[in-house]
């Protein structure tokens, strides 16, 4: 198996970076920060890692691990051992300060050539001392800025990342921000080695597009081979990379944890989120859904149409943790006293119906990316619910989100096997249709289908035009 896979886009981005530092050499402030974000296990470490092997420039890699008085100590001793010219000023050195540090590593830095210094997983430093962030912008300013170093500052808690270039924070506008998106459905594709297009739909909604999931893949092994697979190994990533996200996330929120659970089982509403985790109060479910929003860890949808409304659901944002809190998660203890054919079992029986919830944030993805397409137009793609989920329109175009002037189109998704999109479904699209505010019989209605269509919509689409998503531009992941 690979150990590094995809990122030719990424590594592009750093690279042109680098190229922005090394031919500002000379000026007065030829340093460039970058500010990288990306969900935890999806790949920025190695990433970051790899580009700074290829580039051959001079590097300082730092990687908090939030043990407090001790990270000081860590970073002089990384600084002594780097590739910095001039790291051994660090040796014996005992800074008492990220102030006293920051200028040290100023003087250790080159003045004739570019470097690059990583600091990972930045948020444990800013947990540990929330003033640490103005410190680096203090010493970014009046010194690590007017040297040829390429600053990375990378961080797993997206929130706190996108945070720190927002206009009341202390590192604002210093930093240009980059993504580090999960694999794409494409991507996964071509590593899992997936037979057909709609085989690589799944693959994506198992592993997420996480690297080192796809990575443990054995190439072009059909799905529920894979499965029974990774299964009957505890230690495979499959198993373990959620436990290890969700340790790093949330080390102490019990109460998100349980939250969390119920929306990765299913239940999508405020209401039946706080019923099922046994009766919580409101006020303790709008506190953990505010945290798991914030992470970014679940996403609030709301319906898509020329009305307001209310009638939020809430939804695992990972494929592969959504994944992994149905079928993984609640049967651990099986999987460790090796009946992971019973995992198996149930996974099968259950596949279907999960199958066809978990891909329709995936398809309105690609909708978004192919858009506009013959026939059909739109800056945003939704769904439309109510309370009573009549109607309940899988798919809404419109002309902006979450309040739309114009609604553009409505769809339906059938991601069944052996089983077409016909007629009845296109009358029960249209019906539907007919109930959501701001469309009405002139509306273009799509079918989008795993296993073709029969019927006459305005538009088709199958999995082979939906991967074609991840080949065109696209908005960012």
């Amino acid at each position: 198996m690979p150990s590094f896979v995809g990122r030719e886009r990424e590594l592009r981005s750093l690279a042109a970076a680098l190229d922005l530092v090394r031919s500002a050499v000379g000026s007065p402030e030829p340093g460039r920060c970058l500010l990288m974000r990306g969900r935890r296990r999806v790949g920025k470490s190695r990433l970051a890692e790899v580009f700074a092997e290829q580039s051959g420039a001079p590097t300082l890699y730092f990687t908090a691990s939030k043990q407090g008085a001790r990270e000081l100590g860590l970073f002089a001793e990384e600084a002594t051992t780097s590739t910095l010219p001039n790291g051994g000023l660090f040796a014996g050195a005992h800074p008492d300060s990220w102030d006293a540090a920051l200028r040290l590593l100023a003087q250790a830095l080159p003045t004739t050539e570019p470097s690059i210094v990583i600091v990972d997983e930045f948020p444990y430093l800013l947990d540990a001392d929330p003033s640490i962030e103005a410190t680096f912008q203090k010493q970014w300013d009046r010194t690590l800025s007017r040297l040829p170093v390429l600053l990375v500052l990378v961080g797993s808690d997206l929130g706190m990342m996108e945070a720190l270039n927002t206009h009341d924070r202390a590192f604002y506008q210093r930093g240009s921000e980059m993504v580090v998106p999960p694999l794409s459905p494409a991507e996964t594709a071509a590593i899992v080695g997936s037979a057909t297009t709609a085989d690589a739909f799944d693959a994506y909604l198992i592993t997420g597009g996480l690297p080192l999931i796809c990575a443990e893949w054995p190439t072009g092994m059909p799905l529920w081979d894979y499965l029974a697979h990774a299964l009957a190994e505890p230690t495979s990533a499959l198993i373990v990379s959620a436990e290890r996200a969700l340790a790093a996330e949330f080390p102490s929120e019990a109460l998100a944890h349980t939250v969390l659970a119920q929306i990765g089982s299913g239940e999508m509403t405020f209401t039946n989120i706080a019923r099922a985790a046994g009766g919580l109060r409101a006020t303790s479910v709008t506190r953990a859904l505010d945290l798991l929003t914030t992470k970014r860890v679940v996403t609030r949808e709301v319906p898509l149409s020329t009305r307001p409304s209310k009638e939020a659901r809430y939804r695992v944002a990972d494929p592969y943790l959504r994944f992994w809190l149905q079928f993984i998660g609640p049967h651990l203890p099986e999987i460790e006293r090796g009946r992971s054919d019973r995992v198996i079992t149930r996974l099968q029986a259950g596949w279907p119906a999960w199958r066809g919830r978990a891909v329709e944030p995936v398809i309105r993805e690609a909708l978004s990316r192919l858009l506009p397409l013959d026939g059909l137009d739109g800056a945003a793609v939704g769904g439309y619910w109510t309370r009573t989920n009549v109607p309940e329109v899988d798919l809404i175009g419109a002309d902006r989100a979450p309040l739309a002037r114009n609604v553009t189109f409505a769809g339906s998704i059938k991601w069944l096997e052996d089983k077409p999109f016909d007629s009845g479904d296109l009358g029960a699209l249209a019906a539907a249709t007919s109930l959501v505010p701001g469309a009405d019989e002139r509306t273009p209605l799509l079918a989008v289908s795993r296993s073709g269509c029969s019927a006459h919509p305005a538009a088709i689409l199958g999995p082979d035009e939906l991967l074609a998503g991840w080949a065109a531009p696209g908005p960012a992941s």
